[in-house]
Parts: C-alpha cells; sequence; structure tokens
C-alpha cells in the first residue's frame, strides 16, 4: 500500500543529503520509499563567506528515471518538509528538467548581452581604454 506523496529531506546512512518528492510503501516485511526526482542542494557562498543561495544537482547524473526505490533500512533519517522556498526550488527544477531533460546547454541570442568574435572584442575594449 502506497501512502500519499509529500516533500521531504532525506539523510541516508552514507551521508549523502537529499531533498524528493516522497511516497512510503508497504512491501511485505519492510517499507520501501518511492523518490522522485532526488536533488542534491549546495550552498553557493559569496567571496565574504556568506550563503547567497544554493544550486541543484540531480542526486543520480548517470540516469534519466526520475523515480528511484529506496529501502528504509538504508536511511537514516526522513523529514517532511514544509518550507514553501525549498518546495518552489525543487518544483521549478522538476519543471525545467522535464521541458529540457539532461541538458543545461541554452541557445545564444542577443537578448543575452553583445555577440562578437574574440579579435573584435579585443578591438572594442582596446578603443575602450585607449580613449580613457
Amino acid at each position: 500500500m502506497i501512502e500519499d506523496d509529500f516533500y521531504a529531506t532525506i539523510k541516508l546512512k552514507s551521508g549523502e543529503e537529499i531533498f524528493a518528492k516522497v511516497a512510503a510503501s508497504e512491501e511485505e516485511d519492510r517499507t520501501l520509499l518511492i523518490v522522485t526526482n532526488p536533488i542534491n542542494l549546495i550552498e553557493v557562498k559569496s567571496r565574504s563567506g556568506e550563503i547567497s543561495g544554493y544550486k541543484i544537482e540531480p542526486w543520480l547524473k548517470t540516469t534519466t528515471e526520475d523515480m528511484i526505490i529506496l529501502n528504509m533500512d538504508d536511511v537514516l533519517t526522513l523529514i517532511e518538509s514544509s518550507d514553501i522556498e525549498m518546495i518552489s526550488m525543487y518544483q521549478n527544477y522538476v519543471r525545467q528538467s522535464d521541458t529540457n531533460p539532461k541538458s543545461n546547454n541554452c541557445k545564444i541570442d542577443r537578448k543575452m548581452g553583445y555577440l562578437s568574435s574574440v579579435s573584435d572584442a579585443k578591438e572594442i575594449l582596446e578603443k575602450i581604454y585607449k580613449k580613457g
């Protein structure tokens, strides 16, 4: 029997910490966790050492499967999350990976800034430097 889904932080006995949408399932004499799109969060620090944000990465980088089954015996602790900011970051990541699976590449366009060759950029920068 599968329980309702919920968001949770899972600390594994291996030391890894993941965040995912989770459903618990009782199978014979053991409990299994069905985790959907598990992610790792990496703190991004500013030069001053303060946390300025988070980088989200898939927990397993070599698979395209979005559902993974974990044995509860491998889990050190599981904490249900009601943190709206964390859930929102997770949902945005899942939405982006659904529309563009396994691709972090973006297409360059004029909205991102000026496009030029190295020699053209060098020439422009030298002119600016000589004027100042």
